[in-house]
């Protein structure tokens, strides 16, 4: 409704009301705004208001060149004693988010009470907020409010999954359980999602024990949430087991099997499970493909690889999108087929965007091919922290150590971070987190003492670190105590000191970890009799016995 447009309502702004019944000392009055909005964006308000007509305002405020109008509203609001009424509240709260003004959003929700806001336009206001961005507003929203349905839970666990606070989601599930609220199946596929992106397993075995003890029924939603819970969590197997008990009719469920499939380098299975769904008759769609091409990236079928990406075209007639020519990039980039990457890259009917190209910088960087990798960094237009670390490794790689330094220069004068590498393990309902060299945490003694100790036994076991990888110009022996307390060593540190012997453990990593951590888990798998799973930015790596299931190709 373009309330504006209302020759009624026009009637009624220019038009003096009677004044609503009672009236409240304002605890907070909004200053003026200091910008002078237009004619054109500045609504006319008369002395008195009532709440139709200011609703109708608020209602049409929702661009940041109305805030002044907004913030009039405001005043009219508190002057005229409406502070009790939750659609004027609510809306204001919405319009406040929309142009940006998180600041007199929160000095509203601490000056007015949201006693009377009904559940139904507080789940809206919750929900509006979350999706504008505004996820600390929408908590003390949810704070607020003296009555609460499983909606109002669902809106502010699935905001907070949507903008990745998955702690958060999981321990606002936590405080559901403890109240008269059942959860239903779309909280559920909230709180695996939560689990699902933290690689957190026990808390997510915890929620599908929780589902079969409250005898939820799976849906595709939750089938495919499972399926994809598990596999990012490391448990493939138990992935495998949901999907083969679960209804297929929905593409979903396929997908989320194929892409776990594909996480864990098992381009096999994949591409025998996108054979079945071939065979029942259930078309693959654009994600399906994605998958599919990724599976085949990660075990280095690049002819199979090939062949899904013609097939879609040809065949399904889903047309590429810049996942699946970066896909095909990743594909030959990771084989070391650089130029057919490029190709990928020239042929491509629209603009590469950053993805492809920092695919293909990666692939610069392992293959040691400063030309391209250089001709590449031409054409990322904003450079990040990693570009910059990439192309500095490239000219390491070679020996290149002034122009090494230069791009280190040119990162620091732009104030460009570099992205700090992370590792976690989840161990007795916490989870722990690590960085390289990291001293923070309180048992460090003993996980320094611990990890120094296996390094020397993998020594003896024919562990041998890999310096260059260490991309400074230093002494050897620096370059080797550096490796040595990489984020990954000191999470598998941790681990073996607080689980007991022949426990697999679990551990995730932020970014992709380097070719000294795996070698050294390999040999640690082999001397413990453990399996560790390492979940890095690319794939799964599950170690045992010696070995890694990515094959040392990745």
């Amino acid at each position: 409704m373009n309330s504006f447009n209302n020759g009624n309502l026009r009637r009624r702004l220019l038009s003096p009301v009677p004044p609503f019944r009672r009236r409240h000392t304002a605890v907070f009055t909004p200053k003026p705004h200091p910008i002078v909005a237009s004619s054109q964006t500045v609504y006319p308000i008369t002395e008195y208001e009532d709440d139709r007509v200011l609703f109708a305002i608020l209602e049409s405020c929702k661009q940041p060149q109305h805030f002044r109008t907004a913030v009039s509203v405001h005043c009219k609001i508190i002057k005229h004693g409406y502070e009790t009424y939750s659609s004027l509240l609510s809306t204001l709260l919405k319009v406040y988010a929309a142009c940006k003004n998180p600041k007199l959003a929160h000095q509203l929700l601490d000056d007015v009470s949201l006693f009377n806001l009904d559940v139904v336009p507080a789940n809206l206001l919750i929900d509006s907020l979350m999706k504008a961005g505004e996820t600390d507003i929408a908590k003390k929203v949810f704070s607020a409010l003296p009555a609460r349905d499983v909606v109002t839970w669902n809106s502010i666990i699935g905001g907070c999954v949507k903008s990745g606070y998955f702690l958060e989601a999981i321990g606002i599930f936590k405080e559901m359980l403890g109240t008269k609220i059942e959860p239903d199946g779309f909280t559920f596929a909230s709180v695996i999602t939560a689990c699902s992106r933290l690689g957190a397993l026990n808390h997510g075995k915890f929620v599908h024990d929780l589902m079969i003890e409250k005898k939820i029924e799976l849906n595709f939603i939750l089938s495919s949430a499972l399926v994809d819970m598990y596999s990012r969590c490391g448990r493939i197997e138990t992935a495998k087991s949901v999907f083969n008990a679960a209804k297929k009719h929905d593409i979903s469920i396929w997908n989320a099997m194929i892409n776990g499939l594909a996480m864990h380098g098992l381009a096999v299975d994949a591409i025998s499970i996108f054979s079945t769904m071939q065979s029942e008759n259930i078309s693959p769609d654009a994600v399906t493909f994605i998958g599919i091409i990724t599976a085949c990236s990660h075990c280095g079928f690049v002819e199979k690889g090939r062949e899904y990406f013609n097939l879609m075209k040809n065949n399904y007639l889903v047309q590429p999108q810049l996942a699946h020519y970066g896909a095909m990039v990743d594909l030959f980039a990771r084989a070391g087929l650089l130029e057919e990457a490029y190709a990928v890259v020239k042929e491509m009917p629209r603009e590469p965007d950053v993805v492809i190209w920092r695919t293909l910088l990666s692939a610069c960087r392992t293959h040691r091919n400063s030309q391209l990798g250089e001709f590449v960094i031409d054409k990322i237009k904003n450079l990040g922290s990693g570009d910059y670390v990439l192309m500095s490794n490239i000219y390491c790689n070679i020996n290149k150590w002034g122009n090494a330094e230069t791009m280190r220069h040119n990162m620091n004068k732009k104030g460009v971070r570099k992205s700090i590498g992370k590792s976690w393990v989840e161990l007795h309902g916490g989870v722990h987190h690590f960085k390289a060299g990291d001293r923070s945490h309180p048992e460090t003694e003993a996980i320094y003492g611990l990890l120094e100790n296996l390094i020397r036994r993998s020594r003896m076991d024919g562990y041998a670190p890999a310096p260059e990888l260490v991309l400074m110009d230093i002494s050897e022996e620096e370059k080797e105590e550096n490796l040595n307390y990489h984020s990954e060593k000191l999470a598998l540190a941790f681990g073996i000191f607080k689980s007991s012997p022949g426990t697999e453990i679990a551990i995730s990593k932020n970014l992709r970890t380097c070719l000294d951590c795996h070698g050294w888990i390999k040999i640690v798998s082999r001397l413990l009799h453990r399996v560790i799973t390492v979940r890095d930015r690319i794939r799964f790596h599950r170690f045992e016995k010696g070995s890694c299931s990515c094959g040392d190709y990745w």
